[in-house]
């Protein structure tokens, strides 16, 4: 069978071109789904629009003034990641005649198809540095590597030459300190308007943070609030975007309506981490830290993004913060975006069921196990350690480039671990666990179309991979279609769950790389079954109208 490396399969997609209680499907979910215009997607239709927005009527006038200013916060985000990412977005805007092409590159953050392995889509344009902006163009891994600065793994400095030509670092709070003092003003302002006195506090900390490039005592206080019916994700949060080394970390904002009732409602969950930390089928070096007592499950409707969770494929649930020390002290949130979920689980998700799953299975495609799949996810970046069982480093500096794939697989084989102990504890109230194993293949074909520059890409062509080998579900060479064999997928987990879990205890880069290698890979056959779904028109990821506009204000 012929094999194609991840980036090579990105490539060969070029017709493509990865919470109040949700309501469950009235029906199997093959059937509820709305007829697939036919026909090829354009690349630059990849994208289906949603609208983005949510129930505003239960804020006070106060409220929804600080809603206003912390959108105009997000924007400045906005503007900050365009840097990173690229560099100066009018100049390359302006250079674009063709609407489609211009609006393409908006919606990449720059001339790259993040969704294509970023391969270039302007003509003339070179390919995208591994490190974005956040290197010197010209600088090897090597030289970095040899670099004998101490700080140079930080998550909140760029690197730069100096007038000698030299390596050197410039804190984001010094290199965007104009954009950042904006920021702060408008944060702070915020803060005045707040209701809740945690919350206040929070903005008031964020604010520091962006000036003083220490976002540790910010990080805490935002895990101690709780009666917020308003939230914001703001600042240098995530390191996908530094491909060479996975350490600098990009901006990027999410404004955010809390549903209290159902945030409630997954509060309970959260007792039960430190008991499936200590089940996890490794040995005992591997799962001697236990997640903080305060880790907190919310459900949210996000009416705003900005930045890096923005560029491409849109981010669902969130998994917060990342910062080692504040997890092991304070545990961390796992926030589920109902409502972007939801526009994915209809407009992508349940189209791609009616034409790669078995038949008989597609009743088992439900958007309340993709919904507790999607919430275990974030809740699984807690399991298992932060640092090394040998050297005691980062599993984050240890695994370097590899870091994030391997982490995003953990996430996605444990939060299947979780759901599967749950159910057998008979902690979960909808459904049946088939739901969940099904919906979870299904979102496997979903979340590969988002190509090798995504390490949900990677991730999921890892899984589908190793369940493929373990024979974890059978392709019907007739149909065309998938059944998933319960039994074989569940040993698979196991398995799975073990080798990730190991290699990144071990801090073992050289297997990360070879893990990636070898499963990192798509066949022939998966390749051509991927293109059935562009040919029915299915998109590959959702875009949004959003702002003060769509909300009223």
């Amino acid at each position: 069978m012929k094999i194609l490396p991840l980036a090579a399969f990105a490539a060969a997609l070029l017709a493509l071109s990865a919470c109040g209680r949700p309501p469950a499907p009235d029906g199997p979910a093959a059937e509820q789904a709305a007829p697939v215009a036919a026909g090829t997607l354009s690349r630059f239709d990849i994208y289906v629009p949603v609208t983005l927005s949510a129930d505003l009527s239960h804020l006070s006038s106060n409220q929804k003034q600080m809603v206003s200013k912390l959108i105009d916060a997000a924007a400045i985000m906005d503007e900050l990641f365009w840097r990173q990412a690229y560099g100066e977005r009018q100049s390359l805007l302006d250079s674009i005649d063709d609407p489609a092409v211009r609006r393409f590159a908006e919606l990449n953050y720059g001339p790259w198809d993040r969704l294509d392995g970023n391969k270039p889509f302007v003509p003339g344009v070179g390919e995208k540095p591994l490190g974005a902006g956040f290197y010197p163009a010209d600088m090897s891994k090597e030289e970095f590597e040899a670099w004998a600065e101490p700080g140079k793994k930080g998550l909140y400095s760029m690197v730069r030459r100096d007038g000698s030509g030299q390596l050197s670092l410039i804190a984001y709070s010094q290199l965007y300190r104009p954009e950042l003092t904006r920021a702060a003003a408008i944060l702070r302002e915020a803060a005045e308007l707040a209701e809740s006195p945690a919350f206040s506090n929070y903005l008031r900390l964020r604010a520091d943070a962006l000036l003083s490039n220490d976002y540790r005592a910010s990080d805490m206080a935002w895990m101690d609030m709780q009666d917020n019916a308003v939230d914001v994700i703001i600042g240098p949060i995530e390191n996908y975007e530094d491909r060479l080394f996975n350490y600098r970390t990009a901006f990027e904002a999410y404004v955010l309506i809390k549903d209290i009732a159902w945030s409630k409602r997954l509060a309970r969950l959260t007792q039960f981490l430190p008991e499936l930390q200590r089940g996890l089928p490794v040995p005992e070096a591997y799962k001697s830290e236990m997640p903080g007592a305060n880790s907190q499950l919310n459900a949210y409707d996000v009416i705003y993004y900005a930045g890096a969770c923005n560029a491409g494929a849109k981010t669902i649930a969130v998994n917060l913060p990342n910062d080692e020390e504040v997890q092991l002290s304070k545990g961390a949130r796992r926030l589920q975006l109902k409502n972007a979920m939801k526009a994915k689980f209809d407009k992508i998700l349940v189209p791609i069921a009616g034409v790669l799953i078995a038949e008989e299975q597609r009743r088992h495609i439900t958007f309340d196990a993709f919904f507790s799949n999607t919430m275990f996810h974030e809740v699984a970046h807690g399991l298992g350690i932060k640092r090394t069982v040998n050297s005691g480093e980062s599993v984050r500096t240890a695994l370097k480039d590899t870091s994030t794939a391997l982490e995003e697989s953990k996430a996605d084989i444990l939060g299947l671990y979780m759901v599967t102990e749950l159910s057998a504890r008979g902690e979960l109230e909808e459904g049946e666990l088939m739901d969940n194993y099904v919906t979870f293949m299904a979102s496997i074909f979903r979340s590969i179309r988002f190509g090798a520059a995504s390490a949900h890409g990677q991730a999921n062509m890892i899984r589908f991979n190793f369940f493929q080998q373990a024979g974890a579900f059978s392709r019907d060479p007739q149909s065309g279609l998938y059944r998933i064999n319960f039994e074989r997928m569940q040993a698979a987990m196991v398995d799975l769950s073990r080798l990730i879990l190991t290699i990144q205890g071990d801090g073992d880069y050289a297997a990360a790389v070879q893990l990636l290698q070898q499963q990192g890979v798509i066949g022939e056959q998966l390749d051509a079954d991927l293109q059935r779904l562009a040919a029915q028109g299915i998109p590959v990821d959702i875009t949004f109208t959003q702002g003060k506009e769509v909300l009223g204000l």
